[in-house]
């Protein structure tokens, strides 16, 4: 059974409840709530997020594709670029919440060194700093503190 990430809008916080089902269910999730108190991810079959969905409908809502009503399936390498920069602890993340077109103009850059080394985003100036912009399409986004422009590169080149 193939395993995909979804993510959920959460009701009023009612975050814990989705936590409590999943660590039962013995599913992977995050829940960025340090940051984004509305938004949780699952990472299961569609037939469990069918039940959990169900189960939870009081509580949170799918994300849906924009083409139709079916649960919006997030990239691995997405959600594994995601969690990596909101799971650093830096002070300054930024959420803007809802995932923009205007979050995807520009290069799309990779940072090769420093505390974000790996990560894959946008460029946008942002409170009067150059910061890097993560997005799960649909979804969220999340601005890092300042990069150096020596640390970032353009990803149709990174090695």
């Amino acid at each position: 059974m193939d395993k995909n990430w979804y993510a959920f809008r959460i009701f009023y916080n009612r975050v814990m409840p989705l936590v409590n089902d999943s660590i039962a269910l013995g599913l992977e999730y995050f829940a960025p709530t340090d940051i984004i108190s509305s938004l949780f991810f699952l990472h299961c079959g569609e037939e469990k997020l069918s039940q959990f969905a169900a189960k939870h409908r009081n509580d949170a809502v799918p994300y849906t594709r924009l083409d139709s009503r079916q649960p919006a399936v997030i990239p691995d390498r997405e959600m594994e670029i995601f969690r990596f920069v909101v799971s650093s602890g830096y002070q300054g993340l930024l959420f803007l919440g809802d995932d923009r077109p205007e979050y995807h103009l520009g290069d799309r850059v990779v940072v090769t060194d420093g505390p974000f080394k790996g990560a894959e985003g946008h460029i946008k100036r942002i409170k009067k700093d150059r910061r890097l912009v993560i997005t799960i399409p649909g979804v969220v986004a999340v601005a890092t503190v300042y990069i150096h422009p020596d640390f970032l590169k353009k990803a149709d080149t990174a090695e």
